[in-house]
C-alpha cells in the first residue's frame, strides 16, 4: 500500500482531527488566563520560569506550549525555551490589537457550558444559554457586572480590529458627526476620531456602559470631540448625525428586533445621512467563512444570526432604507452601506 501523503488524509482521520480541534481553543483560553504571553516578553524563556511566573506546573505548561507551538502559537527555539510568534503576541495585554480579553471572554464557563448544550438549540431553535441559566444573555450580564466588564473588554478588542479594517477600506473624511449606535466603550469612535481630526462623534449605549466609555475617551484625550449618551436603541437613537454606525451589533438580534433598531436609526437620520453596518456578510453555498460559525454562537447564546447580503437588504426594505453597497475589509467583516429611501 502506498504511503499516505499530507494531502491524502482519509476522511476518518480528518474527522478525528476535527473532533479534537476544540483543544486548541481551550489551550489558548488557558494560557491567556494565566498571562503566559505577558510573561514570555521579548526574548525566549525557559518553561520553568514561565511556570513560576504564572503559578502553573512546569511539565504541564510545557506540554501545552509544545502543542500550541505546533499550530504556530509560540515557538520552542531550544529545548524547553519558548518565544512568542506573531499569533502569540496577540495574547499579550500590552500590545495594539491585543486579543487576551477576547480569549478570556470566550473561555467564560457560562459561555462554554452553553456550547456543550448546543443540541438544545438544534432541537428547539432557542438559545441553550437561556435554558441553562434561566435568563437571557443580556439580563445575565446585568446581574453579573464583573462578567459584563469582561464582555465589554472583549468587544473593545473586536472594535480595535474592526476599526483598523474599516479605516483601510472606507473613507470617512467627509463626516461631521458620527453616531456609533451600541458603541460600547467608545473604542471604534475614538479610533475614527483620531484618524479624522475634523470629525465629532457620539457614542450611544446603555447607561451602565457610559461611565466606561467616558473613562476610555478621557484617557485618550478625546472627551472634547466624542460625547457619550445613555439610552436603548430598541427605543430610540439620537438624531443629528450625518453618519450612523452599527458595528458588530446586527448579528446579536433576530429579524424583528433588527428591524426595530434600523427603523429607530432611520427616524434619527435626515435625507443626507448614511448608515454603515460593520458585520459579517455570509457568502451563499459551501464557500468557507468564519461568520458561518459565528452564526452558531448567536444561535446558542442569543436570538440573533449572521446574514447574507440578501437578508440585510430585506431588513433594509422593511425599515425604510436602501442598500447602496457592500464593501469587504481585511477582516471577516464587511461594510454594508445604506441610505434613507
Amino acid at each position: 500500500m502506498p504511503a499516505v501523503g499530507p494531502g491524502d488524509v482519509p476522511p476518518a482521520v480528518r474527522m478525528y482531527e476535527m473532533l479534537y480541534s476544540s483543544l486548541v481553543s481551550q489551550l489558548l483560553i488557558a494560557v491567556a488566563e494565566l498571562g503566559v504571553a505577558d510573561e514570555a516578553g521579548d526574548s525566549p524563556r525557559h518553561v520553568d520560569e514561565l511556570a513560576a511566573a504564572t503559578g502553573s506546573d512546569s511539565n504541564a505548561l510545557y506540554r501545552a506550549l509544545r502543542a500550541l507551538a505546533s499550530v504556530g502559537v509560540f515557538t520552542e527555539v531550544t529545548p524547553r525555551h519558548f518565544a512568542l510568534t506573531p499569533l502569540a503576541e496577540t495574547l499579550r495585554s500590552d500590545v495594539p490589537g491585543s486579543m487576551r480579553d477576547l480569549a478570556r471572554y470566550v473561555g467564560m464557563p457560562e459561555r462554554q457550558r452553553a456550547f456543550t448544550h448546543v443540541i438544545h438549540s438544534l432541537r428547539t431553535g432557542k438559545p441553550s444559554f437561556d435554558h441553562l441559566h434561566g435568563q437571557d444573555w443580556w439580563s445575565y450580564f446585568a446581574d453579573h457586572p464583573e462578567l459584563g466588564a469582561l464582555f465589554n473588554g472583549a468587544m473593545s478588542s473586536m472594535s480595535r480590529m474592526v476599526g483598523s479594517a474599516t479605516l483601510d477600506s472606507y473613507d470617512l473624511s467627509d463626516v461631521n458627526l458620527l453616531v456609533d449606535v451600541g458603541g460600547g466603550r467608545g473604542v471604534l469612535a475614538g479610533t475614527l476620531a483620531e484618524r479624522y481630526p475634523g470629525m465629532r462623534a457620539l457614542v450611544f449605549d446603555l447607561p451602565r456602559v457610559v461611565p466606561e466609555a467616558e473613562a476610555h475617551l478621557k484617557a485618550a484625550g478625546l472627551s472634547e470631540r466624542v460625547q457619550c449618551v445613555g439610552g436603548d436603541f430598541l427605543d430610540s437613537v439620537p438624531a443629528g448625525g450625518d453618519t450612523y454606525v452599527l458595528s458588530w451589533i446586527m448579528h446579536d438580534w433576530d429579524d424583528a428586533d433588527s428591524v426595530t433598531i434600523l427603523r429607530n436609526v432611520r427616524k434619527a437620520m435626515d435625507a443626507r445621512s448614511r448608515l454603515l453596518i460593520i458585520d459579517e456578510v455570509l457568502p451563499e453555498g459551501d464557500v468557507p467563512h468564519f461568520g458561518k460559525f459565528e452564526d452558531i454562537v448567536m444561535m446558542t447564546l442569543l436570538t440573533g444570526q449572521s446574514r447574507t447580503e440578501a437578508e440585510f437588504v430585506a431588513l433594509f426594505e422593511r425599515a425604510g432604507l436602501r442598500h447602496v453597497e457592500t464593501r469587504p475589509t481585511s477582516s471577516s467583516m464587511s461594510v454594508i452601506v445604506a441610505t434613507p429611501v
